[in-house]
């Protein structure tokens, strides 16, 4: 009830009388009250008048200037997703073993599909390759989205891509959202160092550091899927990295000069995401993204190595195909198509 009320006073922009919030929500006089004082216990500025309502107050909410501005919760990322996110609910944890784990075993338990998990830090949280992800307290976003989606279990890597540019395009509404209250900022049209660009297939990079990586999972038939866990981690708190990727990785906080909203982030991603995955069951290739993800790939034209089973050779990137399989050309001319379930690619001349 507590994210439906944020939504109707956010939306309303002015005061809502506790009449109608009644009415809407089919709840006691009462029961708001006591929701409305359980906002305000947690950071919200909720203004009450006489003869006129309940009124949210966020003159700082955006810039973030407020400490309350970033109150981080199921209710707070609910009540800023909209009809077309897809999220059915939100879950937040302070602390749990991995997000994928959580949203794999309520799927084998009969949960719907559309589940968002969050948490504030991860025990066993993982990367590609069976590679460790550290998940410390409090300062980033770990969240997994489980979704039964209408699709042929070969499509389900595409899923991977699909969520990389959600989660650009999510960045960047936060990013000049916030840059436009801000009035020292300086804004730039188009492709700047700090805007958030793709690294296929899987990682987020700002200014050619990596600061979101992501990790796909399914459980399958031979010919259907039954459930598949999208998981994400975003660097967003700044924060001393491990020596090892002190060089590659970077925090939104620390990239954009700003303090980034956390549970606006997570609904902006989903908000985006949503819409793409509809048109993802439709399609059932990535054809009708390919020049959007194309725009963002931090890797096309420039000189890769393919590090592959058969053995590593370099090549330039150039796209994607519509199976979002990456496009390299080899020195002989010839495009090969790789596989991210196959093979790993590297910069040649640093991380990107």
């Amino acid at each position: 009830m507590k994210a439906k009320i944020l939504e109707l006073l956010r939306r309303n922009g002015d005061y809502v009388s506790g009449q109608e919030l009644c009415k809407i929500l089919n709840v006691s006089r009462t029961a708001v009250w006591k929701s409305i004082r359980s906002l305000e216990s947690e950071g919200y500025h909720i203004e009450a008048v006489r003869n006129k309502g309940y009124r949210l107050i966020e003159e700082n909410a955006e810039s973030g200037d407020s400490d309350s501005a970033d109150i981080y919760s199921a209710h707070e990322i609910k009540s800023r997703l909209d009809e077309m996110s897809g999220v059915r609910d939100v879950l937040f944890f302070d602390t749990i073993d991995s997000t994928n784990s959580e949203c794999a075993r309520r799927a084998e338990a009969g949960e719907e599909g559309g589940l968002l998990v969050v948490s504030e830090d991860q025990s066993l949280g993982r990367g590609r390759r069976g590679r460790t992800w550290e998940s410390p307290h409090g300062v980033n976003v770990y969240f997994s989205l489980m979704i039964r989606p209408k699709i042929d279990p070969k499509c389900a890597p595409m899923l991977t891509l699909l969520m990389a540019l959600a989660v650009c395009r999510g960045m960047e509404k936060i990013h000049d959202g916030q840059a436009r209250k801000a009035p020292n900022r300086k804004r730039t049209a188009g492709r700047t160092p700090d805007s958030p660009l793709i690294k296929w297939p899987n990682d987020i990079v700002i200014d050619g550091r990596k600061c979101c990586g992501m990790l796909t999972e399914m459980s399958c038939e031979e010919d259907y899927i039954r459930h598949v866990v999208i998981g994400v981690g975003i660097n967003v708190r700044h924060q001393d990295f491990a020596p090892e990727i002190r060089n590659t990785a970077i925090a939104l906080d620390d990239a954009w000069d700003m303090k980034v909203k956390r549970s606006i982030l997570i609904a902006e991603v989903m908000n985006e995401f949503g819409p793409l995955l509809t048109q993802f069951e439709k399609e059932r290739d990535l054809g009708f993204v390919r020049g959007l993800y194309l725009d963002r790939l931090v890797n096309a034209g420039k000189k890769v190595k393919v590090l592959s089973p058969s053995g590593d050779y370099e090549a330039l990137a150039r796209g994607i195909n519509e199976n979002g399989e990456l496009l390299v050309e080899t020195p002989d001319g010839i495009i090969h198509e790789i596989n991210s379930g196959e093979v790993s690619v590297r910069g040649v001349y640093g991380y990107v």
